[in-house]
């Protein structure tokens, strides 16, 4: 299958695209498939992570409506939980979502993590791929993380933390790991008003604390936001906006994802032939505009010879 007629398929032609690429990766119509993707992106990419419990699914879900409020088409990953019997997901966040399956301009997936502790599935990084070569926006949300899991912003373009009121995220958000990673912070459940109005205080102090941390100029926006009463998803989104005009800026969301290609390559070899295979590999780096899946086949079939 092509990527156009993907494009012209609608849902039912990417739900089978996507059952291809987690059939046969390495087939060379799967990759030459990503290959195309890649090189035809039109999404900005939302990474969703925080604690379980948090409400990214609410939040997730208050999301979409808006961006197709405005005719935005929406592609998503919901990354679950793992059957510790299939290694199938739990589709606990798809079910909540309450989205029109005749609604053309929606897309849902969830994966199963199965043994991946970063929060993301091994096959994320190419649905979101293709998903970003279809849709306006690509929203990923990612299992419930701690402190460590930090893999989303490996795959997303704007990550948003999620802090939960009177639970001590505030405090988890302190740690290293978590608070180098968020582009936007958002306090839920807004509604419980002095415990809201403390987390937001907590993770701004700890903001003050850290710096520019790498952001180039872009100041981390602490917002309070009630997916319940749509309060703040507005300012949300427009701040989602905002970071994708800042990103376009300078080539930085060029150089970003570059940055993101490469390290998903050298995570693939790794996963495949060890860190061995990484040292055999010699020269792992990508040249502007190459894609990384069909660079992986190129790797992957010289290491076998070897």
């Amino acid at each position: 299958m092509t990527l156009d007629e993907v494009r012209t398929s609608g849902k039912a032609g990417l739900a089978r695209a996507l059952a291809e690429v987690e059939r046969a990766p390495d087939a060379p119509a799967t990759v030459a498939l990503l290959d195309a993707a890649f090189a035809a992106p039109i999404a900005h990419v939302v990474g969703m992570t925080g604690p379980p419990g948090v409400g990214k699914s609410t939040l997730m879900n208050a999301l979409i409506a808006t961006w197709r409020q405005s005719g935005r088409r929406v592609g998503c990953i919901a990354v679950d939980p793992s059957s510790r019997r299939s290694g199938g997901a739990l589709l606990g966040d798809r079910t909540r979502l309450t989205t029109d399956p005749e609604d053309q301009g929606i897309f849902v997936r969830s994966m199963a993590a199965r043994d991946r502790l970063g929060g993301l599935s091994a096959l994320t990084v190419s649905a979101m791929v293709l998903m970003r070569a279809l849709y306006d926006i690509v929203l990923i949300e990612t299992v419930g993380v701690g402190q460590s899991e930090t893999d989303v912003v490996g795959v997303a373009d704007t990550v948003l933390f999620c802090v939960q009121p009177g639970s001590g995220d505030s405090l988890q958000f302190m740690k290293a790991g978590i608070a180098e990673i968020p582009h936007v912070v958002v306090v839920t459940k807004a509604d419980m008003g002095a415990a809201a109005q403390r987390a937001r205080a907590d993770v701004l102090g700890a903001l003050s604390l850290g710096g520019d941390d790498g952001n180039e100029g872009w100041t981390i926006p602490v917002l309070m936001v009630s997916s319940n009463t749509r309060e703040g998803i507005k300012k949300l989104v427009e701040d989602i906006d905002a970071h994708a005009i800042h990103l376009a800026g300078a080539d930085r969301l060029q150089r970003a994802r570059h940055g993101q290609a490469e390290a998903w390559l050298e995570e693939a070899v790794r996963e495949r032939f060890g860190r061995e295979g990484v040292r055999r590999a010699k020269d792992l780096t990508l040249p502007p505009d190459v894609s990384p899946f069909g660079r992986l086949a190129e790797v992957s079939s010289h290491l076998r010879i070897d």
